[in-house]
């Protein structure tokens, strides 16, 4: 892989009022970028701007076509599909048809002929972080991954980023985890737009 990321001078909006302002960086192969700052501080708006879901009031974000994967708060699961059928169903969405690696690097194997409604919450968690995986896509914009993952399952999400990186994809990801891989870190703290109003709900409510 061979791909750049940049972001230049972004004003992003929350319910049509700007949240962040000014926001300009790069990430190029291999390279991850960690979002940090407290919750209602943009980081969700900011990564579904990035990756397309809504419009920038000004600026452009610059990426390769079909490039960007996006990792919401949701898991986005269907209940009644089973763990295996759920990732063919997201490999069959994105072209790439295969689900084995995905199913490895989250330990999901002995749970592919599960029904995700029938998972905990760790296990859906893995699942939706397994879709990164077959979705083929450079660029992995991840919105707090870990949520619900005991110590083990964080581990096997650091594995999973590293072996991205390695490959030549960029990671961004808002988390609050010390993952233990190389990373930038981008407080988005001193470029809010407006005072905060508590958590980020609206993000929340469409993540």
């Amino acid at each position: 892989m061979a791909m750049e990321l940049v972001v230049d001078n972004l004003t992003c909006i929350r319910g049509g009022v700007a949240v962040l302002a000014g926001i300009s960086f790069s990430l190029g192969s291999g390279q991850a970028l960690v979002l940090r700052g407290p919750n209602g501080s943009g980081k969700t708006t900011l990564l579904r701007t990035i990756a397309g879901l809504q419009p920038p009031r000004e600026g452009r974000v610059i990426a390769p076509p079909e490039s960007i994967a996006y990792g919401a708060h949701a898991d986005g699961l269907k209940a009644t599909l089973t763990v295996a059928e759920n990732l063919e169903f997201w490999a069959g969405i994105y072209g790439t048809g295969q689900i084995s690696h995905a199913l490895e690097a989250f330990e999901l194997r002995p749970l592919a002929q599960r029904l995700a409604q029938n998972l905990s919450a760790g296990q859906k968690r893995r699942l939706g972080l397994a879709r990164m995986l077959v979705t083929g896509r450079e660029i992995w914009a991840m919105d707090e991954p870990t949520v619900s993952l005991d110590a083990a399952s964080v581990a096997m999400f650091a594995a999973a980023v590293r072996a991205h990186l390695a490959e030549g994809g960029a990671v961004l990801v808002a988390t609050h985890i010390d993952l233990g891989i190389e990373a930038e870190v981008l407080d988005v703290t001193p470029f809010r737009a407006v005072a905060p109003r508590g958590d980020d709900l609206f993000d929340e409510a469409f993540a």
